[in-house]
Protein backbone atom coordinates (compact mmCIF):
# COMPACT_ATOMS: atom_id res chain seq x y z
CA UNK A 1 0.00 0.00 0.00
CA UNK A 2 1.44 3.71 -1.00
CA UNK A 3 2.21 6.29 1.36
CA UNK A 4 -0.37 9.19 1.91
CA UNK A 5 0.66 12.15 3.06
CA UNK A 6 -1.48 15.11 4.32
CA UNK A 7 0.21 18.10 4.02
CA UNK A 8 -0.10 21.72 2.32
CA UNK A 9 2.78 23.16 0.24
CA UNK A 10 3.07 26.64 1.63
CA UNK A 11 3.75 24.88 5.53
CA UNK A 12 7.20 24.85 6.25
CA UNK A 13 7.18 21.47 8.27
CA UNK A 14 4.71 20.19 5.75
CA UNK A 15 8.27 21.00 3.30
CA UNK A 16 10.49 19.59 6.04
CA UNK A 17 9.05 16.30 5.32
CA UNK A 18 8.50 16.62 1.24
CA UNK A 19 12.18 17.14 1.16
CA UNK A 20 13.07 13.97 2.95
CA UNK A 21 10.80 12.35 0.44
CA UNK A 22 12.24 13.88 -2.41
CA UNK A 23 15.38 13.36 -1.58
CA UNK A 24 15.01 9.61 -2.08
CA UNK A 25 12.17 9.52 -4.76
CA UNK A 26 9.76 7.70 -2.37
CA UNK A 27 6.63 7.29 -4.18
CA UNK A 28 3.28 8.87 -2.05
CA UNK A 29 0.02 10.36 -2.47
CA UNK A 30 0.11 13.92 -1.79
CA UNK A 31 -3.70 14.62 0.00
CA UNK A 32 -3.20 18.61 -0.19
CA UNK A 33 -5.08 20.02 2.26
CA UNK A 34 -6.95 23.27 1.35
CA UNK A 35 -10.71 24.35 0.47
CA UNK A 36 -10.09 22.93 -2.52
CA UNK A 37 -10.24 19.23 -1.43
CA UNK A 38 -12.64 19.27 1.58
CA UNK A 39 -12.23 15.39 1.81
CA UNK A 40 -8.52 15.61 2.46
CA UNK A 41 -9.37 17.95 5.36
CA UNK A 42 -12.14 15.21 6.92
CA UNK A 43 -9.83 12.43 6.76
CA UNK A 44 -6.81 14.59 8.00
CA UNK A 45 -8.67 15.48 11.37
CA UNK A 46 -10.19 12.03 11.38
CA UNK A 47 -6.60 10.48 11.39
CA UNK A 48 -5.42 13.49 14.01
CA UNK A 49 -7.59 15.59 15.83
CA UNK A 50 -4.70 17.88 16.99
CA UNK A 51 -5.42 18.99 13.32
CA UNK A 52 -1.34 19.46 12.91
CA UNK A 53 0.36 19.11 9.79
CA UNK A 54 2.04 16.93 7.89
CA UNK A 55 0.48 13.45 8.65
CA UNK A 56 1.76 10.38 7.12
CA UNK A 57 0.10 7.54 6.41
CA UNK A 58 1.77 3.96 6.21
CA UNK A 59 -0.70 1.38 5.25
CA UNK A 60 -3.09 1.61 8.13
CA UNK A 61 -0.48 3.62 10.56
CA UNK A 62 -0.65 7.24 10.84
CA UNK A 63 2.61 9.31 12.01
CA UNK A 64 2.47 12.53 13.41
CA UNK A 65 5.45 15.02 13.66
CA UNK A 66 8.23 16.01 10.65
CA UNK A 67 11.12 14.90 12.66
CA UNK A 68 9.63 11.05 13.94
CA UNK A 69 7.91 10.93 10.39
CA UNK A 70 11.34 11.57 8.56
CA UNK A 71 12.76 8.91 11.00
CA UNK A 72 10.19 6.65 10.21
CA UNK A 73 10.93 7.03 6.16
CA UNK A 74 14.35 6.26 7.04
CA UNK A 75 13.59 3.17 8.80
CA UNK A 76 11.37 1.47 6.80
CA UNK A 77 11.20 3.55 3.67
CA UNK A 78 15.14 3.67 3.24
CA UNK A 79 16.80 5.24 -0.38
CA UNK A 80 20.19 6.11 -1.29
CA UNK A 81 19.98 9.22 1.10
CA UNK A 82 20.44 8.03 4.81
CA UNK A 83 18.58 11.12 6.64
CA UNK A 84 19.69 9.04 10.24
CA UNK A 85 23.25 8.24 10.11
CA UNK A 86 23.63 4.42 11.51
CA UNK A 87 26.17 5.57 13.93
CA UNK A 88 24.63 6.71 16.98
CA UNK A 89 27.16 9.43 17.96
CA UNK A 90 26.42 10.52 14.42
CA UNK A 91 22.93 10.31 15.17
CA UNK A 92 22.47 12.07 18.19
CA UNK A 93 24.10 15.73 16.18
CA UNK A 94 21.56 15.08 13.71
CA UNK A 95 18.70 15.22 15.75
CA UNK A 96 20.06 17.74 18.24
CA UNK A 97 21.02 20.25 15.09
CA UNK A 98 16.70 19.10 13.93
CA UNK A 99 15.75 20.46 17.50
CA UNK A 100 17.51 23.01 17.25
CA UNK A 101 16.46 24.28 13.91
CA UNK A 102 12.80 23.29 15.02
CA UNK A 103 13.35 25.19 18.05
CA UNK A 104 14.94 27.66 17.52
CA UNK A 105 14.43 29.25 14.02
CA UNK A 106 11.05 27.71 13.31
CA UNK A 107 9.18 28.56 16.33
CA UNK A 108 10.10 32.57 16.96
CA UNK A 109 9.49 32.79 12.89
CA UNK A 110 6.33 31.57 13.43
CA UNK A 111 5.34 33.58 16.54
CA UNK A 112 6.71 36.84 14.13
CA UNK A 113 3.94 35.21 11.26
CA UNK A 114 1.27 34.75 13.16
CA UNK A 115 1.46 37.65 15.35
CA UNK A 116 0.31 38.98 11.63
CA UNK A 117 -2.61 37.01 11.78
CA UNK A 118 -4.03 39.03 14.95
CA UNK A 119 -6.30 41.47 14.75
CA UNK A 120 -4.64 45.06 15.34
CA UNK A 121 -5.36 45.58 18.47
CA UNK A 122 -4.45 42.31 19.82
CA UNK A 123 -0.83 42.09 18.25
CA UNK A 124 2.22 41.79 20.78
CA UNK A 125 4.67 43.92 19.76
CA UNK A 126 7.39 42.79 22.74
CA UNK A 127 6.57 39.33 22.00
CA UNK A 128 7.64 39.65 18.01
CA UNK A 129 10.69 41.91 19.59
CA UNK A 130 11.71 38.81 22.25
CA UNK A 131 11.40 36.40 18.74
CA UNK A 132 13.68 38.85 16.43
CA UNK A 133 16.25 38.10 19.58
CA UNK A 134 15.50 34.90 19.52
CA UNK A 135 16.44 34.69 15.42
CA UNK A 136 19.54 37.10 16.33
CA UNK A 137 21.18 34.29 18.72
CA UNK A 138 20.24 31.44 17.12
CA UNK A 139 21.65 32.88 13.47
CA UNK A 140 24.90 33.86 15.63
CA UNK A 141 25.43 30.86 17.11
CA UNK A 142 24.48 28.66 14.05
CA UNK A 143 26.87 31.14 11.76
CA UNK A 144 29.58 29.54 14.32
CA UNK A 145 28.34 26.17 13.74
CA UNK A 146 28.68 25.69 10.39
CA UNK A 147 31.98 26.75 9.76
CA UNK A 148 34.12 24.19 7.68
CA UNK A 149 30.28 22.32 7.14
CA UNK A 150 29.22 22.05 3.97
CA UNK A 151 25.53 20.66 5.48
CA UNK A 152 24.38 21.08 9.14
CA UNK A 153 26.44 17.73 10.28
CA UNK A 154 29.08 17.94 7.68
CA UNK A 155 29.40 16.49 4.01
CA UNK A 156 25.75 14.39 3.88
CA UNK A 157 22.78 15.59 4.15
CA UNK A 158 20.46 14.74 6.69
CA UNK A 159 17.43 15.14 8.87
CA UNK A 160 18.81 18.49 10.08
CA UNK A 161 19.11 19.73 6.41
CA UNK A 162 15.69 18.74 6.00
CA UNK A 163 14.38 20.97 9.25
CA UNK A 164 16.73 24.05 8.17
CA UNK A 165 15.72 24.44 4.42
CA UNK A 166 12.18 25.93 5.51
CA UNK A 167 13.05 27.28 8.49
CA UNK A 168 16.02 29.18 7.12
CA UNK A 169 14.14 30.26 4.28
CA UNK A 170 10.82 31.67 5.88
CA UNK A 171 12.76 33.32 8.50
CA UNK A 172 14.93 35.03 6.82
CA UNK A 173 12.01 37.03 4.89
CA UNK A 174 10.88 37.68 8.25
CA UNK A 175 13.52 38.91 10.13
CA UNK A 176 17.14 38.71 7.57
CA UNK A 177 20.12 37.18 8.46
CA UNK A 178 22.45 39.70 8.85
CA UNK A 179 25.29 39.76 6.26
CA UNK A 180 27.74 39.23 9.18
CA UNK A 181 27.09 35.70 8.98
CA UNK A 182 28.41 34.72 5.58
CA UNK A 183 28.50 31.22 6.91
CA UNK A 184 24.42 30.98 7.32
CA UNK A 185 23.89 32.65 4.56
CA UNK A 186 25.59 30.71 1.96
CA UNK A 187 24.14 27.41 3.47
CA UNK A 188 20.99 28.90 3.41
CA UNK A 189 21.57 29.70 -0.56
CA UNK A 190 22.60 25.94 -1.01
CA UNK A 191 19.90 24.57 0.93
CA UNK A 192 17.66 26.54 -1.91
CA UNK A 193 20.07 24.98 -4.73
CA UNK A 194 18.99 21.13 -3.37
CA UNK A 195 16.65 20.11 -6.08
CA UNK A 196 14.51 18.78 -3.42
CA UNK A 197 14.13 21.76 -1.61
CA UNK A 198 13.91 23.88 -5.10
CA UNK A 199 11.12 21.55 -5.61
CA UNK A 200 8.80 22.15 -2.38
CA UNK A 201 9.98 26.31 -3.04
CA UNK A 202 8.60 26.03 -6.72
CA UNK A 203 5.34 23.99 -5.45
CA UNK A 204 4.66 26.57 -3.01
CA UNK A 205 4.95 29.56 -5.06
CA UNK A 206 1.58 30.11 -6.01
CA UNK A 207 0.69 30.62 -2.37
CA UNK A 208 3.27 33.53 -1.43
CA UNK A 209 0.26 35.68 -1.64
CA UNK A 210 -0.76 33.89 1.52
CA UNK A 211 2.78 34.81 3.72
CA UNK A 212 0.93 36.77 6.50
CA UNK A 213 3.81 39.49 6.87
CA UNK A 214 3.96 39.65 2.93
CA UNK A 215 7.04 37.21 0.52
CA UNK A 216 9.87 39.72 -0.54
CA UNK A 217 10.22 39.60 -4.18
CA UNK A 218 13.16 36.91 -3.96
CA UNK A 219 14.11 33.47 -3.66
Amino acid sequence: MPLTLYAHPFSSYCQKVLVALYENATPFIYRQLGPEDPAAGAEWVKLWPMKKMPVLVDGEMPVFESSVIIEHLDLFHPGAVRLVPADAKQALEVRMMDRIFDNYVMTPMQAIVFDQLRPADDRDPFGVARAREKLDDAYRWLDGALAGRHWACGEDFSLADCAAAPALFYADWVHEIDAAFGNLRAYRARLLARPSFARAVDEARPFRKLFPPGAPDRD
